[in-house]
């Protein structure tokens, strides 16, 4: 049975008109699923034998908080329920301009990125556009908050589920749903080079987030295997053709590692690589994940790297760091909880 949350207007009006109700009774359908419904006999305004018609023919995957954490600066690191029992994470960060959320787009994540908790055990399944959009009405229905902009980049490769995550952006950014402007989007891929020239032709005016992390493939290959499918002379003719369709602004994240990639060569040749392309790079000090071996550089030295950036003339920032007293890195919530 299909997820009511998975439809959009459009489909819902149509199965409404199918059973001969008039259409508007989609509009309060759509209404209640956007406010984090569990149950359709929560549809107070619905009339009883059309709720029936829903549960016949649908079901609410709801999303169940197994655990969350919360940390001083007022980030919370949620742990959720999938209802086929898989977990993920998400993480509700505060900022001046509004409440945003980083969701997951897969349960596991085939990757393999090697400083990245989420890639230990692999995929196990993608989500569907309603867990998605799940994800975001349980933090907003649990923090009662409005939710104003969302991140991709929680457990999974959002690219790697490309249709699905396509649905969610078409759910969250309709008026009729949570109407969250495309430019309040990002989505972080580690440069899945077909997907970003196809995301590129829908020209969605999101903002795209690279996950590069090294200056050259030798580097790259060794902490990232998607490196090993496409070469960063690849990605980064993908990148152009990305900004040359959107006019958007592209985010390099790139987290820094101590002795790995965070040399002054290392940001000189990063400097070179990314000459004249329209972007921005975006220093993530590694957070340190048991499993591996990796230690964050310190200050100076950070500091050092987006010196030598920006003396380029490639806007750089390093990133605030929220959560620090949490499980705030992507997947060690999930992974502590699985072990």
């Amino acid at each position: 049975m299909y997820d009511i949350r998975d439809l959009s207007l459009k489909e819902i009006e149509e199965f409404i008109v199918s059973l001969g109700e008039p259409k508007f009774r989609a509009k309060q359908i759509l209404k209640w699923i956007n406010i984090g419904i569990e149950d359709f006999d929560e549809m107070t305004d619905i009339p009883k034998k059309l709720r029936d018609k829903l549960k016949e023919n649908f079901i609410i995957k709801n999303i169940f908080i197994e655990a969350k954490q919360e940390s001083s600066d007022g980030t919370v690191k949620y742990l959720l329920r999938l209802k086929d029992g898989n977990l993920i994470e998400a993480v509700l960060m505060r900022y001046s301009y509004g409440n945003s959320v980083c969701i997951s787009t897969q349960a596991g994540c085939n990757m393999g990125c090697s400083f990245c908790a989420s890639t230990i055990g692999g995929k196990i399944r993608d989500l569907s556009p309603g867990e998605m959009l799940g994800e975001v009405l349980a933090i907003s229905k649990d923090q009662n908050i409005r939710i104003s902009n969302i991140v991709l980049m929680g457990t999974g490769e959002p690219l790697d589920n490309f249709d699905n995550v396509l649905k969610f952006l078409e759910l969250i950014n309709s008026k009729e749903g949570l109407n969250i402007g495309m430019r309040h989007i990002t989505l972080s891929t580690c440069g899945l080079v077909p997907e970003i020239k196809r995301l590129a032709d829908l020209r969605l005016q999101l903002t795209l987030a690279i996950s590069l992390h090294a200056p050259n493939d030798d580097k790259r290959k060794k902490i990232m295997p998607i490196a090993n499918r496409y070469s960063m002379n690849e990605l980064l003719e993908a990148c152009r053709y990305y900004v040359e369709k959107t006019n958007r602004r592209i985010t390099f994240e790139y987290a820094l590692i101590k002795d790995i990639n965070d040399s002054i060569e290392d940001a000189k040749e990063l400097s070179k690589r990314l000459e004249g392309l329209l972007c921005h790079v975006n220093l993530i000090p590694v957070n340190p994940v048991s499993e591996r071996n990796f230690e964050r550089p310190d200050r100076k030295r950070i500091e050092n790297f987006r010196d030598i950036l920006e003396s380029h003339g490639i806007n750089t920032t390093i990133r605030r760091e929220l959560g620090t007293d949490i499980d705030a890195a992507c997947g060690q919530l999930r992974r502590r909880f699985l072990t």
